[in-house]
């Protein structure tokens, strides 16, 4: 396997860390992947470098492509995932290929028909540095931009560095785990929605379990984490997408991710994007009116219409450990009451959930428990296959 670990033994000493149960912790405790410069930057001096990396790709105050070209490492070309290269676009939106303003380095877009780089684009390059802030959920597409990064680099046989960084949703896994016909860039792999596996811990399984195209493994190394656990709930210092902008719209956002595929609104074009969650024919103490806010939620979902619903900021505010699971009694409720018209649910709810029977399990009236227990057999098979690819206690 062509695998590489940069592993220091103080680093092991350090993340022997039990807890409990999972506790809110602050970013700023841990030791990121792209801050231990002396593990990586041996790696790429005198090469040509390519970096994926976005807003969320930081050195303390700075970017990640500013410290490199600052070490007078000679980085060639950036590309960026969903949202582009300073994090400013809308899910979904065309992310054009272009140029930094900052650096004058080209921009290469990973979005839209170009989610896989090109020999072209990795013409002239030697080595691939990766560093983007996950969120370590199936349908949040930064993943998706990692395995066909990855893909690319063992085609091309161009060595590839994740810098580890944090997942704020790793203390649990849950959820369907997707299913073979329902691949899509919202969901690669044969996961649950939630997989309790940082970025770096997840190349390491879609290498060893030859996820990639025709089976290859990239020759990858990892840069690990100090100071952490999977029992830690990071609050991140930067939000990871413009609809994400605080830690409770991060920890809401496996569970109201759902309402995506279907006719209810999470708060797109208003102040609290999944936090909230809403629709003009539902029954609710809270109401908000979605409008249009560029370069957030350009014409979001039941834009200028008055939606009734919940607002959930605060439930995730009073977090319990006993809540560490997808919470999907929401989405239930919102379907008894608005589903008996055949028009609840979306094309674009499969491809979330990864099959077609979540949708179908709610249709007939199945209850949160039986649901639930559908998952299990899946997810324990995933969690020996997941056991093996952990580098954090």
């Amino acid at each position: 396997m062509k695998i590489r670990f940069l592993l220091l033994l103080s680093t092991l000493f350090l993340v022997q860390i039990s807890m409990a149960h999972p506790q809110l912790t602050e970013y700023k405790s841990i030791t990121t992947g792209d801050e231990q410069t002396s593990l990586y930057f041996p790696l790429l001096k005198d090469k040509n470098v390519a970096v994926v990396a976005n807003h969320t790709s930081m050195v303390g105050n700075t970017n990640l492509v500013d410290s490199l070209l600052a070490a007078g490492i000679h980085v060639i070309k950036i590309f960026s995932p969903e949202h582009g290269f300073r994090g400013n676009q809308d899910a979904g939106a065309a992310i054009k290929d272009g140029v930094d303003t900052q650096t004058g380095l080209p921009i290469i877009s990973l979005f839209g028909k170009h989610k896989k780089p090109t020999p072209t684009d990795l013409a002239g390059v030697d080595v691939v540095v990766f560093d983007l802030q996950d969120v370590g959920v199936r349908f949040y597409t930064y993943i998706s931009s990692l395995s066909y990064v990855m893909e690319s680099c063992a085609e091309e046989n161009i060595p590839l560095i994740v810098l580890d960084r944090p997942n704020p949703n790793a203390y649990f896994v849950d959820g369907p785990v997707l299913k073979p016909g329902f691949e899509s860039f919202v969901g690669m792999h044969p996961i649950p929605v939630v997989y309790g596996m940082t970025i770096g811990e997840y190349a390491l399984m879609v290498n060893g379990e030859h996820w990639l195209k025709n089976k290859e493994q990239c020759h990858l190394t990892i840069i690990p984490l100090e100071h952490y656990n999977h029992q830690m709930i990071v609050k991140l210092p930067i939000k990871p997408s413009p609809n994400l902008p605080n830690w409770r719209a991060v920890y809401l956002y496996p569970s109201l991710c759902f309402f995506e595929g279907t006719v209810v609104s999470v708060g797109r074009g208003t102040q609290l994007p999944f936090q909230i969650y809403g629709h003009p024919q539902l029954h609710g103490n809270y109401s908000f009116t979605p409008v249009s806010t560029p370069g957030a939620s350009l014409h979001p979902k039941l834009e200028g219409r008055k939606c009734n619903g919940r607002d959930l900021s605060v439930y995730a505010t009073k977090f319990k450990a006993h809540r560490a699971q997808l919470h999907f009694q929401w989405l239930l409720n919102a379907y008894h009451q608005l589903g008996a018209k055949g028009k609840f649910f979306k094309s674009y709810f499969d491809r979330l959930a990864g099959n077609g029977s979540f949708r179908k399990q709610i249709e007939q009236g199945f209850s949160e428990k039986r649901i639930r227990r559908s998952w299990r057999k899946d997810i324990k098979a995933f969690m020996k296959i997941r056991q093996g690819y952990l580098l954090y206690p």
